[in-house]
């Protein structure tokens, strides 16, 4: 509603094209269907980027914490949803440890402003590159995607300041609240050993950049219209910065409709994936994939002792990590079967589509121009990306859980039955 007042946009602004803007930021998503820069005014952004923002933070986080500086008293069941936004292992510490995230992120996304504001005043003056360097670093760290900038970052494709910045932030808020924290009580040796769940975090993280990376750079090598005329150093730098954002954020800085169809498919896999718990990212998560990969792993060597760095992994946990992927798998398929019978445009860049929605990444083919793929889309196939995007930012489960309910608890235990596989 907001985004719709007159002086919030620039020209015509239909209602579905508003709606659509402001759950691609408050899914922290950067899916666009009007120019950022050009189709909104100073007010429109502000709304955007406070959207981003509350979206980045969870909405039971920021309502807690504006309950906690007003003095209020956080109720029993209150708490017991916050820890789940926030992934707390209890609710012990809990209003603490909101306020210690709320300084993290104000810390990081302060550094983030003034090294980027000091990088955009070499092209524009001062008080329009703070701006510039606040709108970013925030977009950035809550993997939002959305820029200022009409092409995005393309222009900026071999600057290291804005490859390197861009990206840590974006790591840095997709590693998830309780890693950083941890990472930092390590680093004070207030924590003698890391749990299982940042080493893991860790490991997938860097596995899944330095692979992206990989695939990019030997499929893309010698395209002419990807990263053929590219200088070594600018290849490297654009397939850093691409693998970063496939899984958390909509930056780019290379046009992805140039890459090959090969490339385009395994993208899906790696956004599909998004970051990891009680960060900004969306996704499956890179704990539900590590669990699935190591459940799956002990299976076919015929192993019912599931563990990983000296730590036992119960089977609740690896059954739930198969029915995220499963669960997941269904919606994006389904919806991408849907888009493309009913849009009647090529399936692959449909799949890409629906499946940078989910994992809440923002990355798209481009619709020709300076918008994403879904400004193409009827107003029906826009209101599919827009659940699919609510979808991927709620959670798998929690979503699922509303449709169909939860099962109750039943005390009756059937005999076991054999069944073939």
């Amino acid at each position: 509603m907001l985004l719709s007042l007159p002086y919030a946009h620039n020209g015509e602004l239909r209602f579905v094209d508003a709606v659509f803007t402001a759950t691609s930021a408050v899914c922290v998503t950067g899916l666009i269907v009007k120019d950022t820069p050009v189709d909104f005014t100073s007010f429109g952004h502000v709304i955007i980027l406070t959207l981003i923002q509350i979206g980045g933070l969870g909405y039971m986080t920021a309502v807690t914490f504006l309950a906690v500086m007003r003095n209020k008293k956080i109720g029993h069941r209150d708490r017991l949803i916050l820890q789940e936004s926030l992934n707390h292992p209890g609710v012990d510490g809990l209003v603490r440890f909101l306020k210690i995230v709320f300084s993290t992120i104000l810390v990081i996304e302060f550094i983030g402003m003034v090294i980027l504001t000091l990088r955009f005043w070499v092209d524009m003056p001062l008080d329009r590159a703070a701006w510039f360097g606040m709108f970013h670093a925030i977009s950035a760290f809550n993997n939002a995607g959305f820029s200022l900038f009409s092409d995005n970052l393309m222009r900026y494709r071999g600057d290291t300041v804005i490859n390197l910045t861009i990206p840590f932030l974006i790591i840095l808020g997709g590693l998830g609240y309780l890693v950083l924290l941890e990472l930092y009580h390590y680093h004070r040796g207030r924590v003698l050993r890391l749990s299982t769940h940042t080493k893991i975090v860790l490991i997938m993280s860097t596995v899944l950049i330095v692979l992206g990376m990989a695939l990019l750079l030997s499929m893309e090598w010698n395209n002419p219209k990807s990263f053929g005329a590219m200088s070594l150093y600018d290849k490297i730098l654009a397939a850093w910065f691409a693998s970063v954002n496939y899984r958390t954020a909509g930056f780019n800085t290379i046009d992805l409709s140039t890459l090959s169809d090969s490339n385009l498919f395994f993208a899906t896999f790696f956004m599909m994936t998004g970051g990891s718990p009680g960060g900004t990212a969306g996704g499956i998560k890179t704990t539900a994939v590590a669990l699935a990969l190591i459940g799956v792993w002990y299976t076919l060597r015929g192993s019912t002792n599931v563990h990983i760095f000296r730590r036992s992994l119960s089977p609740f946990q690896i059954n739930k990590a198969y029915a995220f992927i499963f669960i997941a798998s269904i919606y994006v398929v389904v919806s991408t079967i849907l888009l493309s019978e009913v849009e009647r445009l090529p399936f692959l860049r449909i799949l890409f589509e629906t499946t940078s929605a989910f994992g809440t990444v923002g990355v798209s083919t481009g619709d020709g121009g300076v918008l994403s793929y879904s400004a193409l889309f009827s107003d029906w196939g826009k209101i599919n990306i827009m659940i699919l995007m609510l979808m991927g930012r709620v959670g798998v489960f929690a979503f699922t859980i509303v449709l169909v309910g939860k099962a109750a608890e039943s005390r009756i235990k059937y005999a076991e039955g054999k069944v073939v596989i």
